[in-house]
């Protein structure tokens, strides 16, 4: 190793300068992999030891879905969320406006299960997030402290699966962020989202092990009526139509106070139709949110995004140098580089996708690293050069 060290000092200085930086940004990556995209694996270790702490206490819980024209989602999963293995909880359905089945949907279960309230936004109700107001409406229509938020696509993984995200709530805890997948489907778009899904998981899971809440998702997370009354909901952010499953986490978020749950059973399965203009559209809205991220976690989510971006950058550029000099040290020493950080990649990504229960990425993740940030300044320069205010409608 010393010896390529002594040979690169004899280069030209814009070859020390991309060996250098190409360094630089290797061991920012390794930072963010070991330190942050690991901490599912390490937790899980955890478990398996018996080094986490749960409660064994059961406390009443509301359990709160919004719901807009999903009669068929409702029939289909609503029962499973009914006929939980749990003392005392209810679900409240909040009716956002259907113009389906849903009323007489939810009125027929109703004369069944008794545990299930309804209540609506009516349709003509004008809000920037209509999703948030329906939210408002569910929580304060709520009898119990501790609440869960699914959406109405969501399949929980079990019958344990509200056991096994309550019994998180330690005497410090105020919030549990839950896992969501989607149900596997044929397509690369699918193969894209649920990339995106596990990487995504394993980011802010790991931020929250670290005592940094960056979000949770909205179709498995749960926090307290009294937080969310505190905080006067969503107030701080009521004219964006996204910020209840992130910019609301970080405001009543401690250092301590945020637990996660991965395992299977505690998990919810969405069976959603996806599309490349709502995947667009989803993308542009997060971009929207993340702007009004606290300092410290937009200059962590920057550092790790530039980091990506400048080793691709580097590495094609030291290659490139080998190639024109027909240097088989530069070559060999950018190789080595690149399998270093390829290879710490896929273990991490791959032991997380066992953990959970996903499909494994391989050389994919190569074509997926490449294009995500692509597709991300694509949606910035059409959103910043559109007047519509739903750039994808």
């Amino acid at each position: 190793m010393q010896e390529y060290f002594e040979i690169l000092l004899l280069y030209p200085n814009w070859i020390k300068f991309l060996f250098v930086g190409l360094l630089v940004s290797l061991l920012i990556q390794l930072f963010y992999y070991l330190h942050y995209y690991n901490g599912i694996i390490r937790y899980n270790r955890k478990i398996k030891k018996n080094l986490i702490g749960y409660t064994t206490s059961k406390p009443p819980v509301s359990i709160i879905v919004c719901a807009k024209n999903e009669s068929e989602n409702l029939e289909l999963h609503l029962p499973m969320l009914l006929e939980q293995e749990y003392p005392k909880y209810e679900v409240i359905v909040v009716n956002d406006g259907s113009t389906d089945e849903s009323c007489y949907l939810l009125d027929r279960l109703d004369k069944k299960y008794s545990n299930l309230y309804h209540t609506f936004l009516p349709m003509d109700a004008k809000y920037m997030s209509r999703k948030k107001m329906c939210l408002n409406v569910g929580i304060k229509a709520a009898h119990y402290e501790h609440l869960i938020i699914v959406a109405a696509d969501c399949e929980p993984g079990s019958k344990n699966w509200l056991s096994n995200i309550m019994k998180n709530y330690t005497p410090e805890t105020d919030m549990v962020l839950g896992y969501s997948d989607f149900k596997k489907k044929n397509g690369f778009l699918y193969r894209l989202i649920g990339y995106e899904n596990l990487l995504t998981t394993m980011q802010y899971m790991g931020y929250a092990l670290n005592g940094k809440v960056l979000r949770g998702t909205n179709r498995n997370l749960s926090y307290k009526k009294s937080s969310f009354i505190n905080n006067k909901a969503f107030s701080s952010h009521l004219n964006l139509e996204y910020g209840d499953d992130d910019l609301f986490l970080q405001e009543i978020a401690s250092s301590k106070n945020a637990r996660i749950e991965f395992s299977p059973d505690s998990s919810t399965h969405t069976n959603r139709d996806l599309s490349f203009k709502n995947y667009l559209y989803d993308k542009e809205r997060r971009m929207m949110t993340q702007s009004r991220y606290k300092g410290y976690l937009k200059a962590l989510l920057f550092i790790d995004c530039l980091s990506k971006l400048m080793f691709i950058i580097l590495l094609i550029g030291l290659i490139i140098g080998a190639i024109i000099g027909k240097d088989v040290i530069l070559a060999t020493i950018a190789g080595g580089v690149f399998i270093l950080n390829f290879t710490t990649q896929c273990v991490v990504i791959n032991k997380t996708a066992s953990i959970l229960q996903e499909s494994k990425f391989y050389l994919s993740i190569l074509f997926f690293e490449l294009i995500r940030p692509l597709i991300s300044l694509y949606v910035a320069i059409v959103k910043t050069f559109s007047k519509n205010k739903n750039t994808w409608g």
